[in-house]
Order: C-alpha cells, then sequence, then structure tokens
C-alpha cells in the first residue's frame, strides 16, 4: 500500500502542475506584461479668481465602474481668473498655454486625440455675464481659440448654471468616497448604508451649499433629481452669488470705508491703500457704491484688531427679516433642515486649516471655532507675521474669513453643535481634489450609468486565476497529506 501511495505522487503533482500551467494560459498576455489601457480627461476648472486645470484617468475598459475615475495631475494657472482678463480677452487664452502645455506631456501622446478638453467658468464668469455680455463672450471666445489649437478633442468653454456647480460638487464628494455604490469582496454592486454627504463649497464669488432631501422642495428652484446607478436621489441646493470669499472681502472693504474709516476686521499695525476702482467695480458692492466717486482715487486705511465690530460688519451680510417659506437660511433664500453629514472644501477648508494648523488653534466643536476666531481676529500685524512669515498677501484677511465662515455656518445655514461634529473640512478625497471639475466631466462623458450594474468581477482576470489556483491546490494537497499519512501508519517504521 505505500507503494501504491508513494507511486501516486508523481501523477498528482503532474496534474497539479498541468492545472496551473492550463490557467496561466488562459490569462491574455497583455494581463501579465502590460498595465492596463487608460483613458484621461482635461477640465479647466475656470474660477473668479485662478483657473486650475486637472487631468483624470481611468481603464478604457471599465468606463462605468465606480470608483475608476481618479486624478492623474494637476496644475494651477498663473495670474487671476478669466474674467480679470475682461479688458483685454487674448490674455486669458494666452493664460492657460503654460498647463496645457503640462497636459501634452502628462497624457500619453497616442492618447491626445481622444481625449476629452472641457473648460468650465463659475461665478467670476456669471458676475461678468451680468455687466457685460460683450466682454464675457470675448473671454470665452479667446480660451476657445486657444484650446483649439491643441491636440485633444475640445468640447467647449461654457459658463456653468448656480445649480451645476453646487450638484457637481456634490457629486464629485459622494463618487470619490464610494457612496453611490461599491463593490463587495465577490465583485457584486450593492449601495453603501450610510448614505450620501452633503457638500460646501466656498469659492471667490459664490458659495454653495447641496445635500440629500427627503421631501419636495418648496422652491422648485433649488430642487435637483438625478438618477445614478439606478438609484433616485432628490437633492437641495443652492448658490449664494456675492458670497465667495472674494467679493465678501469685497463687500466687507466697501462697509469699513463707509461706517468706521478702519477695517477692524485687518489687523492692528496694517495698513495700505486702496483703489475704489477695485472696491466698486464689483457687482457685488453695487449698492455700497457712492453716487459720485473717483475711480482712480486711493485711500489709505488701517486695521484695528476688533472681533466684535468684524463680527457686526459681517452680520450686515446676512438677512432674516423675511421668509416667504416654511424656513429659510437666509436673504429668503429656502432650505430645508440640514440631513446627514457634510465635507467642506475649497475656502471653507483653507480657512479651518489655517486655524488649525498655523493659530494652533482646536477647532473641532463650534464653540471652538467662535473662540478660534475670536483669538485670531485679536492678532496684531506683527504678531501674524510671526506665526506665518510666508503667507503675507493673505495675512490681513484671515479675521474676516473666519468670522465669515463661522457666521455663514452657525447663522446663515443653521449648523448647531450636533450638526457641526458632522462636518469634515477636507480638500481631497484619496488624491483627487473635491470640487465640481469631475463631477462635470463624469456627467458629460456618462461615466455615471443611470441604470445598475449588474453582477460583475471585482477583481481582474490574473487575480482570479490565482484564487482558482489556490482553490485548486488546496484540496490537492489535502489529498496528499491523507496518503502520506496512510502510508505512514502501515510502514514497519512506524511500529
Amino acid at each position: 500500500m505505500a507503494g501504491k501511495a508513494l507511486s501516486l505522487l508523481p501523477p498528482l503533482l503532474l496534474a497539479a502542475a498541468g492545472l496551473a500551467g492550463l490557467l496561466l494560459l488562459c490569462v491574455p498576455t497583455r494581463d501579465i506584461r502590460e498595465p492596463p489601457a487608460l483613458k484621461y480627461g482635461i477640465v479647466l476648472d475656470a474660477g473668479s479668481s485662478h483657473t486650475s486645470m486637472f487631468i483624470y484617468k481611468w481603464p478604457a475598459d471599465k468606463e462605468n465602474d465606480t470608483g475608476i475615475v481618479g486624478q492623474h495631475s494637476s496644475c494651477d494657472v498663473r495670474g487671476g481668473g478669466i474674467s480679470s482678463y475682461a479688458d483685454s480677452p487674448s490674455r486669458a487664452g494666452q493664460s492657460l498655454v503654460e498647463c496645457l502645455n503640462q497636459a501634452l506631456r502628462d497624457v500619453p501622446k497616442e492618447r491626445h486625440a481622444g481625449t476629452p478638453l472641457y473648460l468650465g467658468a463659475t461665478a467670476g464668469m456669471r458676475l461678468l455675464n451680468l455687466t457685460s455680455p460683450e466682454a464675457s463672450a470675448n473671454v470665452l471666445a479667446a480660451a476657445t481659440q486657444t484650446l483649439t489649437q491643441y491636440p485633444f478633442d475640445f468640447r467647449g468653454a461654457h459658463i456653468l448654471s448656480a445649480q451645476d456647480e453646487g450638484v457637481f460638487g456634490w457629486v464629485t464628494a459622494n463618487y470619490l468616497l464610494e457612496n453611490f455604490i461599491k463593490y463587495g469582496w465577490v465583485g457584486q454592486w450593492f449601495r453603501p448604508k450610510k448614505g450620501t454627504l452633503g457638500a460646501m463649497d466656498l469659492g471667490g464669488a459664490s458659495t454653495q451649499i447641496t445635500f440629500e432631501t427627503a421631501s419636495p422642495a418648496e422652491d422648485p428652484a433649488s430642487e435637483v433629481q438625478l438618477r445614478l446607478y439606478g438609484q433616485h436621489y432628490r437633492v437641495y441646493t443652492h448658490s449664494f452669488l456675492c458670497y465667495g470669499r472674494d467679493q465678501v472681502l469685497r463687500r466687507l472693504l466697501a462697509s469699513a470705508l463707509q461706517t468706521h474709516g478702519f477695517h477692524p476686521c485687518w489687523p492692528k499695525g496694517y495698513s495700505t491703500h486702496v483703489l475704489l476702482q477695485d472696491v466698486y467695480e464689483s457687482p457685488c458692492t453695487a449698492a455700497q457704491r457712492p453716487q459720485t466717486f473717483n475711480r482712480s482715487t486711493k485711500v489709505s486705511l488701517s486695521g484695528s484688531s476688533d472681533p466684535a465690530l468684524c463680527r457686526g460688519l459681517i452680520s450686515e451680510l446676512f438677512n432674516f427679516s423675511s421668509c416667504r417659506f416654511s424656513r429659510c437660511s437666509f436673504n429668503g433664500i429656502f432650505q430645508p433642515p440640514l440631513a446627514g453629514k457634510f465635507i467642506a472644501f475649497s475656502a471653507f477648508f483653507y480657512t479651518v486649516d489655517f486655524l488649525r494648523t498655523v493659530m494652533g488653534l482646536p477647532v473641532a466643536t463650534l464653540q471652538q471655532l467662535e473662540a478660534a476666531v475670536v483669538t485670531i481676529c485679536n492678532q496684531t500685524w506683527s504678531e501674524l507675521q510671526a506665526r506665518a512669515p510666508g503667507e503675507r498677501a493673505r495675512l490681513p484677511d484671515y479675521c474676516a474669513g473666519a468670522t465669515f465662515v463661522q457666521q455663514l455656518l452657525r447663522r446663515g445655514y443653521g449648523f448647531d453643535e450636533r450638526a457641526f461634529g458632522g462636518v469634515t473640512f477636507q480638500k481631497k478625497a484619496g488624491d483627487t481634489a473635491v470640487g465640481w471639475a469631475l463631477g462635470y466631466m463624469l456627467n458629460l462623458t456618462n461615466l455615471i450609468p443611470a441604470d445598475p450594474p449588474g453582477l460583475r468581477k471585482g477583481t481582474d482576470f490574473s487575480s482570479w486565476v490565482v484564487l482558482l489556483l489556490l482553490f485548486a491546490a488546496m484540496p490537492l494537497a489535502a489529498f496528499v497529506l491523507l496518503l502520506h499519512r496512510a502510508r505512514s501508519a502501515k510502514s514497519p517504521s512506524a511500529i
């Protein structure tokens, strides 16, 4: 019997080796030797204060999978936003060249022609379009002229609606965090039970709040209904034009000039000359604009480090006097009850991150945030420079920015301590920036299907081969072990 068991070992081992060889032959050579082919997409986020370029990538054969599209690289365009070139539109197009040249290097040459290229402009261009539609059209035409000179698949330069900006930011955040759909370990798609996150964006000219809500909106203009991966979503969104960081700072400057003759939000010891044209040229300060003023006049203005007066100036930005709905945020705008957790990005993140990392202040609760605001607003110019010598350009405005963020969240949107505990301040999810750009591209390239995907493998083919080999080897090893024990039990040496 021992001889028979021993004689069975070579055929069994040969059979195992043959099975392994057969399975490996089934793996395409491309899967073993070459990385999967990738597709790319490029979005230029033309914001009010600057333009950023994002290059995304995804496996070419998995366009409708979730969690597949990620950020490949990015580039910040030098200079201001394209709306700042209203008087010289050709410079708007020229400003994009450096980043577009980087895209030529970052995207493989053989993929250039098939890579979609989009430019989306936001609140800065919405403001320009309000004041001068002709200038707005000229800026977009100049950008288009530059973009069409590159070998990518250019699909247009457009101004996003306020609603689109909010909704696409919400889509981006929840897509990256896999809140819409996710793979199970055996490759089965399922909808995570944690639900979606609300999204809050604070740009240069506007701010957006977007979150899923159970009930129909009392104001239809603030509701969007989406169908993603077979699931229906009712989403509330609103964008507040002139409530972006840069426009808020401009409005506060106008108020300080008219009310105090000094700036309570600026640090004591800081002073500068303010050009009246820069203060009053924006539609956001139209209501504060004097009937007559000299555009070229410069006025000297100093800071006073006064948290209470600063808070008073910022409180004037919000109107709570009237609401024709059952509930409002501010300025008579309908807002349903806050629901779920939130992610706050863009200038929300940068403002809170400064308080946390540079100032070393805790901001985990609303009470801590309010205390942090008072602390930074009490700082003198010399104290601030000592803490952050490399941020001189933005330092004078951190008190105003932090006070505005705190007031917007608490009084404007109605976050209490419980709801604020569910707010996360971050600029990325994984290696991908959170903002409207990815959601915009996912929508325009149909990378999020409306219908649910079927059962698919959650791993690539070669990974399944390894699993099959393991499952085949386990019973074979057990069988050989049993034979070996039977041989040992009947061997004379075992007595």
